[in-house]
């Protein structure tokens, strides 16, 4: 636990403000909107202050000073994770680089580009895009999230079935260290195996062992062929789940692969006017972006038509996108009517239709309604508890810590569902990361040896402890 003299803590804010300037607040509406992230978690207390970085150098002067009084620091992007990982404890220095906006560099012949931790996802794809590339890591929140936090949470997205997740996009990082040293990892060729993969461990590594301020990252060739997408209803959501099965089985993948139970969909109507809820108790949304993209797509729907499925294929690429658009509107559909905890468990993509069925047997016993998506293509499942909403009035210093909004009976239902996804050879989470809300659970999967063996690499890159604690660990 961090803590320090009121004198201390007003030292470090002078020293921070006459070394940085205005780059340094304090205004109290913006530390109490860096207290939380999209997860809903809402920190304790309230951080001393934020460091709106724009340069590499301005984080390496906030990291000085931090390490020299030994203050707890959180790298922040854009606020948009899951998991509390980047939320602002009590006397913390929240270090944002969400202001660290510049593509630095496009190089179309090696298909890379080099960028500031504050690029938001999507901007990156529009400027290269001219130049026939794309950034094919797509988180739901590619609009607003940033590249940094997607590289600090290794985040997924519809398309990391075929394309993979964010850590497969990076080639190096520029990190700077708790005692404000910079480290550069990775390279520019497409090989490299010299020595530790260290761009691979900061990957993922949630703000807990530097502040990451440049990336260098892979692009891809936008697909040439035809995109192609049809959605198939199904009488329940087992049924969709062993067609995604069916599909991966059969070598097929599709580009997007996204399973919806009944409850969803149902959220899904209310919200965007749809009816999809009408055509089925569970809807498979499959989009094929191969050069043969229409035979591919005629093979899937020929395997799920064959296992019970009612088959309506898109009538062009725009009425695709926007079956896409849909599927993306879940989880403001269920923010709308109330809190939400979005759970991020992953299985094997054979043991799909098991997670189901132990989603509804949870459900059912706990008296919980837990409406459930799915990346299908790669077994990750988001099931979702809707909460009753909290006071509209902003958070204050006083605040209870997030978790005790969360009833006793949503956690132990929780605890139940990545009990059985770890049974069925998961993982208590394929995207969202371990942040704050899934650290207790962390050395059920992972043992307690690896654990021990973590936090002693932690204490290689952070011997003081200061980055990001409390998260993780």
């Amino acid at each position: 636990m961090f803590s320090s003299e009121p004198t201390s803590s007003q030292l470090v804010l002078d020293l921070l403000q006459a070394e940085l300037g205005e780059v340094v607040s304090a205004d109290p509406a913006l530390l109490q909107s860096v207290r939380t992230d999209k997860s809903g978690w809402v920190a304790p207390g309230a951080p001393l202050a934020v460091v709106l970085a724009r340069t590499t150098e301005h984080v390496q002067s906030a990291m000085r000073i931090a390490s020299r009084f030994r203050i707890p620091v959180v790298p922040r992007g854009a606020g948009t994770g899951l998991a509390g990982g980047g939320v602002g404890i009590d006397g913390s220095l929240v270090i944002s680089t969400e202001l660290m906006n510049e593509i630095l560099e496009v190089n179309p012949a090696d298909e890379l580009a080099v960028v500031q931790a504050g690029v938001i996802n999507q901007h990156l794809s529009d400027v290269v895009a001219p130049h026939g590339l794309v950034f094919s890591p797509d988180p739901a929140s590619k609009a607003i999230s940033t590249i940094g936090g997607n590289i600090a949470t290794n985040a997924g997205g519809l398309l990391c079935a075929k394309y993979g997740v964010t850590r497969e996009a990076v080639l190096g990082l520029v990190v700077v260290l708790p005692d404000g040293t910079l480290l550069r990892t990775g390279r520019r060729s497409v090989k490299g195996v010299t020595g530790y993969d260290l761009t691979a461990l900061f990957t993922g590594s949630e703000g807990t062992l530097g502040v990451i301020v440049e990336a260098t990252v892979r692009l891809r060739p936008i697909p040439s062929g035809d995109i192609v997408t049809l959605g198939a209803f199904f009488p329940d959501v087992r049924a969709g789940a062993a067609a995604a099965a069916a599909i991966t089985a059969a070598l097929i993948r599709p580009a997007v692969m996204e399973l919806m139970d009944h409850a969803s969909l149902v959220a899904i109507d209310a919200y965007s006017g749809t009816r999809l809820s009408e055509g089925g108790g569970a809807y498979l949304l499959v989009q094929t972006d191969a050069r043969g993209a229409a035979e591919e797509a005629s093979a899937i729907s020929e395997i799920v038509t064959r296992l019970g499925a009612d088959v309506r294929l898109a009538r062009d690429s725009a009425e695709g996108e926007a079956l896409l658009a849909v599927r993306r509107n879940f989880h403001p559909a269920l923010a709308s009517v109330g809190d939400v905890l979005i759970e991020d468990i992953c299985v094997p993509r054979s043991r799909l239709a098991a997670m189901f069925d132990a989603i509804d047997e949870i459900s059912r016993r706990h008296g919980i309604a837990i409406p459930t998506v799915a990346h299908a293509g790669d077994g990750n499942l988001h099931p979702n508890f809707v909460l009753p909403p909290r006071s509209s009035q902003p958070a204050t210093a006083s605040s209870e810590p997030n978790e005790q909004w969360v009833p006793a009976s949503v956690w132990a239902a929780a605890d139940e569902l990545f009990v059985a996804a770890m049974e069925l050879g998961g993982t208590l989470t394929g995207e969202h990361g371990v942040g704050v809300l899934k650290k207790r659970w962390l050395e059920n999967e992972l043992g307690p040896q690896s654990v021990e063996l973590q936090r002693g690499i932690k204490s290689v890159f952070d011997p003081q402890s200061i980055m990001n604690p409390g998260a993780v660990f």
